[in-house]
């Protein structure tokens, strides 16, 4: 049997913010944008390249869901990003304004540094050694 996680739900204030930041400002592709109702659409992400797992950008309904935008992971990194080349991708990130928290660093398993979306999710971008 096989299986794997097709997609992880990330909640965002706006779906179209939600495209820019991840399609325009990170060069994901956006694999699939449907409408579903007058609210609701199906909006699936993911980082070029990446043939399984996806983002689902699901637009915020109500206060709880306001209230967990950025903090889905009680304040802790998120979600990681890894590369083939971290310089190449950092410095193409910096370039098209993503805001990073950290100076990029090199741990045990790679090189690594902070960046935060525009609605408060960090996440690392890693190229592990």
């Amino acid at each position: 049997m096989k299986q794997l996680i097709s997609a992880l739900t990330l909640v965002v204030p706006d779906y179209d913010a939600g495209i820019s930041f991840y399609v325009e400002k990170l060069g994901f592709d956006l694999i699939e944008d449907t409408t579903l109702s007058a609210t609701k659409r199906w909006v699936l992400v993911a980082p070029k390249g990446s043939s399984e797992t996806r983002l689902l950008l699901a637009q915020a309904e109500g206060d709880t869901q306001q209230a967990s935008i950025g903090h889905q992971a009680g304040g802790r990194v998120f979600l990681f990003l890894s590369t083939d080349d971290f310089d190449r991708d950092h410095e193409a990130m910096l370039a098209k304004g993503v805001t990073f928290l950290e100076e990029p660093r090199t741990e045990a398993y790679g090189k690594v540094a902070v960046f935060q979306d525009p609605f408060g999710n960090k996440w690392d971008l890693i190229q592990h050694f």
